[in-house]
């Protein structure tokens, strides 16, 4: 009860109103009994007078004992009250409740003494003679100038008690009452006054759990509503600050989720506490990785040892690591931190296995272009030099060794020509417009033109497709090249008496083209890479081409959006696919792209 402010509230006040009410209603009780009792001695005079004033003829003439006796129990009759005559020397002549014989001399009791000595006395003491306690007034009888006895008239004060505490139940009665009443107006003003503060504790608590939407409404024009109105200025305040640090965590997800580097945040402990997707893909780690040791998750000593000087030196410590298992070359970079008590290490991650490809294919490029270019200016080389030195007054050889100049001049110009081409079309350089386009435009005029040559070969070359087939969106020449290219390896491969088979199906939104032959085959080892500029499989070697025909037509085709891929069994033939998009009907505009 005592942590209910409701009751810290109403409990001062309902003590302070008992025990207020209890000091007034003692007080009350006190000063009524005072009034009642003097009001009882008063009366006692009156009647203490009134009786001395009736025995002054009696005592003036020196009436008997029995005639006082008789007349004090008349005087008390009438005034219900116990009536004493005394003599002047003490001696008891009267007395209305006692046997007056019996009883002793009253000279010294206060009373007397005081009547004597003022004309009036009073008292309130124990009755010896009726054993309780007695109010007494007692008034001197003069008769002739002299005091011929006194008049005491006295009442028991148990009649009184009982007045007094009928009266003292009655105020009491009363506090209790007043007592209660305050108690419950009490409770009642504590209620008013803590039913905001709960109601602001209550939207304090939804506030805690989140709901940032709280507002509450004041009610009264106190200090409560004062606080009402900040409680509301703070859940406006926090509900801003709360979004605005979603909205930059969701940007910091975001961004970490999407970085192409991989990012980590250790602890001072060495315990990972953040991991982006390109770290953990990088590092081959589970996805339960948040919380785990740090080196449980690198694996790999060289990225640990960084990790471990960085925190040693204090500085950021870089590096480059190879992981064999994921077939991956890092640059790592490790940066401790030490902000507001917090101790940490960020840990970047920056995958170059792309760089170190895009490296090997420079090098293997300006290998294969020095390799291609080597055998023919080679021959130009040796061509010249024979000519000038021993076929020049031969017209015959001499013709012979030009036209075998020619040939080599025709390999190298076609040979820049393919790379100009394959050049423009990765870098986006050359021009293609898209149209609607029928598969049969795109499949008959390069097998017609080469069906010659497959004839010479004594090769079958026919094209499938079905009558219904949709019309696609493509550069008509671009993808003449590519089925050219493709109808040129087919042919060069093939021994006579095989087969070359060009088709073409619908397969949902894509029209898929495949060019299959019965030729030697390529070798698994080789199928990954015939796309490579400059790459010749050892079975090619012998058969001549710049070997850039292949990567022509993979560029073509991605550049409308497609794919290219090959399929081969060795020694049993082999089958290249590409893909185009159907046209849309709905879209009849002319589209140029790459």
């Amino acid at each position: 009860m005592i942590h209910n402010i409701r009751w810290r509230i109403a409990l001062p006040y309902i003590v302070l109103v008992i025990l207020v009410l209890a000091a007034l209603a003692a007080y009350l009780s006190e000063f009524v009994r005072g009034l009642y009792i003097a009001d009882l001695q008063a009366q006692l005079s009156s009647e203490a007078r009134l009786a001395a004033d009736a025995l002054a003829e009696p005592l003036g003439r020196g009436a008997p004992p029995d005639e006082l006796a008789a007349l004090a129990k008349e005087w008390a009759r009438q005034l219900e009250a116990r009536v004493t005559i005394i003599a002047s020397d003490g001696r008891v002549l009267g007395d209305s409740h006692e046997n007056w014989a019996l009883m002793d001399n009253h000279l010294m009791r206060p009373e007397v003494q005081q009547a004597l000595a003022q004309g009036l006395g009073t008292s309130t003491r124990f009755s010896h003679t009726v054993g309780y306690d007695m109010m007494y007034a007692a008034v001197p009888v003069v008769v002739r100038g002299q005091v011929a006895g006194i008049a005491r008239v006295a009442r028991p004060l148990r009649q009184v008690e009982i007045h007094i505490a009928r009266l003292r139940q009655s105020i009491l009665l009363a506090a209790a009452a007043a007592s209660v009443l305050a108690g419950l107006l009490a409770l009642l003003i504590a209620e008013r006054t803590v039913r905001p503060i709960r109601r602001l504790t209550r939207d304090a608590l939804r506030l805690a759990e989140g709901n940032l939407d709280v507002s509450i409404l004041p009610t009264t024009r106190d200090e409560i509503a004062d606080l009402a109105r900040a409680f509301n200025m703070m859940a406006s305040q926090l509900k801003e600050k709360m979004t605005a640090l979603s909205e930059e965590k969701v940007r910091l997800a975001d961004v970490l989720e999407h970085m192409a580097d991989g990012v980590m945040i250790a602890d001072g402990e060495g315990r990972v506490q953040l991991i982006n997707p390109s770290a953990a893909s990088l590092l081959g780690a589970a996805s339960d990785t948040v919380g785990r040791p740090l080196a449980q998750v690198l694996r790999h000593h060289r990225l640990i040892e960084l990790w471990r000087e960085s925190i040693a030196s204090g500085a950021e410590m870089e590096g480059t690591v190879e992981l064999y298992r994921q077939n991956a070359l890092l640059r790592v970079v490790v940066t401790p931190f030490r902000e507001r008590g917090t101790e940490g290490s960020l840990i970047m991650l920056q995958d170059l296995t792309h760089v170190r490809r895009l490296e090997t294919v420079r090098r293997d490029f300006i290998s294969n272009v020095s390799h291609e270019l080597r055998t023919p200016l080679a021959s130009l080389k040796a061509l010249v030099e024979t000519l000038r030195d021993s076929a020049s007054d031969d017209p015959q050889a001499a013709r012979r060794f030009l036209d075998r100049m020619d040939a080599e001049l025709d390999a190298l110009i076609q040979m820049v020509r393919e790379l100009l081409d394959l050049s423009r079309i990765e870098s986006g350089q050359a021009p293609l417009s898209f149209a609607p386009t029928s598969v049969e435009q795109i499949l008959l005029p390069p097998v017609e033109r080469l069906r010659p040559q497959a004839e010479r070969a004594n090769l079958s070359l026919s094209v499938q497709f079905p009558p219904d087939i949709p019309a696609v969106k493509a550069d008509l020449e671009a993808m003449h090249q590519v089925l050219m290219n493709l109808l040129h390896n087919a042919i060069k491969f093939t021994p006579p008496g095989g087969e070359i088979i060009v088709e073409a199906q619908a397969k949902g939104r894509e029209v898929v083209v495949s060019v299959r032959d019965t030729g030697v085959g390529i070798a698994p080892d080789d199928l990954p890479r015939i796309f490579e500029r400059f790459y010749k499989a050892d079975r090619s070697r012998s058969g001549g081409g710049t070997g850039l025909g292949l990567a022509i037509a993979k560029h073509i085709v991605q550049a409308h959006g497609g794919r290219i891929w090959a399929e081969s069994e060795q020694g049993k033939g082999s089958t290249f696919y590409f893909t185009l998009a159907v046209h849309d009907i709905s879209d009849n505009t002319t589209l140029t792209g790459r």
